[in-house]
């Protein structure tokens, strides 16, 4: 049982983790408050937002192995495959934001200059997609807890 408990609060931690970097994200990601350490923070956040990424991938991974209920029960369950693909999903939606953030600090440091606004608002709206789809994590997550929709 105390292995189960420390499974699941490392889970819920890194989840926690990767909400507070792409929320920041989010809130960084505006025009009106747009200047160059924020270009670098967003860019540091990013890395952090992977990290947390993998965290969370890692620890879900390591619940389904060690977990109580154990691999076999957790692969066969559809909506641990819709959990995942709306992780994947969220995954590759952020490649977008993750390159322009680069892209914005590469050209901050060799001419001084801000992104446009439209292509900060452009990035901003690829970021709420992502924290939108986020939400989708722990309700499919409840239903599998409770046994809902499992074979």
């Amino acid at each position: 049982m105390t292995l189960e408990a420390t499974l699941a609060a490392v889970h819920f931690l890194a989840i926690m983790t990767l909400v507070v970097f792409l929320g920041s994200q989010a809130a960084l990601c505006r025009t009106e408050w747009l200047n160059a350490a924020v270009v670098h923070r967003l860019v540091r956040l990013d890395l952090l937002y992977a990290v947390a990424a993998l965290l969370v991938l890692a620890s879900g991974l390591a619940r389904a192995y060690w977990g109580m209920k154990g691999g076999a029960w957790y692969w066969s369950q559809p909506l641990l495959h819709a959990k995942l693909t709306v992780f994947v999903l969220i995954g590759l939606l952020s490649l977008r934001p993750t390159l322009r953030f680069r892209q914005w600090r590469r050209q901050l440091l060799q001419t001084g200059a801000l992104p446009e606004a439209a292509e900060v608002q452009s990035t901003r709206r690829w970021v709420m997609w992502e924290a939108h789809l986020l939400m989708l994590l722990p309700v499919l997550g409840a239903l599998l807890a409770r046994g809902v929709g499992t074979r």
